[in-house]
């Protein structure tokens, strides 16, 4: 595996343990990022897809 994809997989999945944790809450974390994401399609969300698929042809 290539090294910056290693980095963007554990720190994608640090960031989902932080967001389940605080999506138990009173505030919907995740799903208003996961809203922002769909709707504003914002250019570090296409590189970390890309950084965790670099490795892949």
């Amino acid at each position: 595996m290539n090294a910056v994809s290693t980095k963007a997989r554990l720190k994608s999945a640090l960031v989902l343990i932080v967001f389940a944790v605080l999506g138990v809450g009173p505030v919907p974390i995740t799903s208003t990022i996961g809203l922002f994401v769909i709707i504003f399609r914002p250019r570090w969300f296409k590189q970390l897809v890309d950084n965790i698929y670099i490795d892949k042809h």
